[in-house]
Protein backbone atom coordinates (compact mmCIF):
# COMPACT_ATOMS: atom_id res chain seq x y z
CA UNK A 1 0.00 0.00 0.00
CA UNK A 2 1.41 3.36 -1.05
CA UNK A 3 1.87 5.81 1.80
CA UNK A 4 3.03 9.41 1.61
CA UNK A 5 3.45 11.41 4.80
CA UNK A 6 4.24 15.13 4.65
CA UNK A 7 5.83 17.10 7.48
CA UNK A 8 7.66 20.34 8.07
CA UNK A 9 4.89 22.84 7.59
CA UNK A 10 4.34 25.73 9.96
CA UNK A 11 3.93 29.46 10.33
CA UNK A 12 6.67 31.84 9.27
CA UNK A 13 7.05 35.50 8.46
CA UNK A 14 7.56 36.70 4.91
CA UNK A 15 11.13 36.21 3.82
CA UNK A 16 11.56 33.14 5.97
CA UNK A 17 12.27 29.54 5.03
CA UNK A 18 10.79 26.11 5.57
CA UNK A 19 11.74 22.64 4.43
CA UNK A 20 8.96 20.20 3.75
CA UNK A 21 9.54 16.45 3.83
CA UNK A 22 7.54 13.61 2.35
CA UNK A 23 8.27 10.13 3.66
CA UNK A 24 7.27 7.47 1.15
CA UNK A 25 6.53 3.79 1.56
CA UNK A 26 4.97 0.96 -0.41
CA UNK A 27 6.73 1.33 -3.75
CA UNK A 28 10.21 1.59 -5.26
CA UNK A 29 11.27 5.08 -4.30
CA UNK A 30 13.29 7.06 -6.82
CA UNK A 31 11.95 5.32 -9.88
CA UNK A 32 8.87 7.48 -10.43
CA UNK A 33 7.74 11.05 -10.89
CA UNK A 34 7.16 12.77 -7.57
CA UNK A 35 5.85 16.24 -6.96
CA UNK A 36 4.71 18.92 -4.58
CA UNK A 37 1.35 20.60 -5.02
CA UNK A 38 -0.44 23.23 -2.99
CA UNK A 39 -3.98 24.36 -2.45
CA UNK A 40 -5.03 27.66 -0.94
CA UNK A 41 -8.56 28.17 0.39
CA UNK A 42 -11.00 28.68 -2.46
CA UNK A 43 -8.42 27.85 -5.12
CA UNK A 44 -7.56 24.87 -7.26
CA UNK A 45 -4.70 22.59 -6.31
CA UNK A 46 -1.67 23.65 -8.32
CA UNK A 47 1.65 22.08 -9.13
CA UNK A 48 4.66 23.62 -7.39
CA UNK A 49 7.57 21.36 -8.31
CA UNK A 50 8.20 17.86 -9.56
CA UNK A 51 11.07 15.59 -10.45
CA UNK A 52 11.95 12.17 -11.79
CA UNK A 53 15.52 11.08 -11.25
CA UNK A 54 17.24 10.14 -14.48
CA UNK A 55 14.40 11.33 -16.67
CA UNK A 56 14.62 15.10 -16.68
CA UNK A 57 15.55 18.18 -14.72
CA UNK A 58 13.10 19.28 -12.04
CA UNK A 59 10.10 21.35 -13.04
CA UNK A 60 8.93 24.43 -11.12
CA UNK A 61 5.94 26.67 -11.28
CA UNK A 62 6.91 30.16 -12.41
CA UNK A 63 5.72 31.57 -9.09
CA UNK A 64 8.34 29.62 -7.13
CA UNK A 65 11.31 29.49 -9.52
CA UNK A 66 14.48 30.65 -7.83
CA UNK A 67 12.94 30.33 -4.36
CA UNK A 68 11.95 26.66 -4.02
CA UNK A 69 14.09 23.57 -4.57
CA UNK A 70 12.84 20.02 -4.87
CA UNK A 71 15.12 17.13 -4.02
CA UNK A 72 15.01 13.55 -2.84
CA UNK A 73 17.07 11.21 -0.70
CA UNK A 74 16.72 7.67 -2.03
CA UNK A 75 18.41 6.20 1.04
CA UNK A 76 15.71 7.71 3.24
CA UNK A 77 12.79 7.31 0.81
CA UNK A 78 12.08 10.98 1.32
CA UNK A 79 11.16 13.85 -0.97
CA UNK A 80 11.94 17.41 0.10
CA UNK A 81 10.87 20.92 -0.79
CA UNK A 82 13.17 23.67 0.40
CA UNK A 83 11.24 26.93 0.42
CA UNK A 84 13.12 30.21 0.76
CA UNK A 85 12.05 33.84 0.55
CA UNK A 86 8.53 32.85 1.42
CA UNK A 87 5.70 35.20 0.56
CA UNK A 88 2.18 35.48 1.97
CA UNK A 89 0.85 34.14 -1.33
CA UNK A 90 2.69 30.88 -0.65
CA UNK A 91 0.22 30.20 2.16
CA UNK A 92 -1.52 26.90 1.37
CA UNK A 93 -1.82 23.25 2.22
CA UNK A 94 1.10 21.48 0.58
CA UNK A 95 0.72 17.95 -0.74
CA UNK A 96 3.20 15.35 -1.86
CA UNK A 97 2.27 13.11 -4.80
CA UNK A 98 3.70 10.22 -6.79
CA UNK A 99 2.88 8.85 -10.20
CA UNK A 100 3.00 5.07 -10.43
CA UNK A 101 2.37 2.64 -13.26
CA UNK A 102 -1.31 2.58 -14.05
CA UNK A 103 -1.96 6.16 -12.96
CA UNK A 104 -3.50 7.03 -16.28
CA UNK A 105 -2.84 9.75 -18.83
CA UNK A 106 0.25 11.92 -18.49
CA UNK A 107 -0.80 15.56 -18.59
CA UNK A 108 2.53 17.05 -17.64
CA UNK A 109 4.87 17.27 -14.65
CA UNK A 110 2.87 19.93 -12.80
CA UNK A 111 -0.62 18.73 -13.61
CA UNK A 112 -2.66 17.21 -10.84
CA UNK A 113 -4.27 14.43 -12.94
CA UNK A 114 -0.80 13.07 -13.80
CA UNK A 115 -0.38 11.84 -10.23
CA UNK A 116 -2.45 9.08 -8.69
CA UNK A 117 -1.25 8.91 -5.09
CA UNK A 118 -1.34 11.67 -2.54
CA UNK A 119 -0.41 12.45 1.04
CA UNK A 120 -2.64 14.17 3.57
CA UNK A 121 -0.86 17.51 3.34
CA UNK A 122 0.98 19.91 5.62
CA UNK A 123 -0.07 23.51 6.21
CA UNK A 124 2.23 26.42 5.40
CA UNK A 125 1.23 29.88 6.59
CA UNK A 126 3.28 32.95 5.70
CA UNK A 127 2.48 36.20 7.44
CA UNK A 128 3.42 39.66 6.18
Amino acid sequence: QVQLMESGGGSVQAGGSLRLSCAADGYTFGAHWMGWFRQAPGKEREGVASMATGISSPYYADSVKGRFTISQDNAKNTLYLQMNSLKPEDTAMYYCAVRLSGDGTWYGPLERPSFGHWGQGTQVTVSS
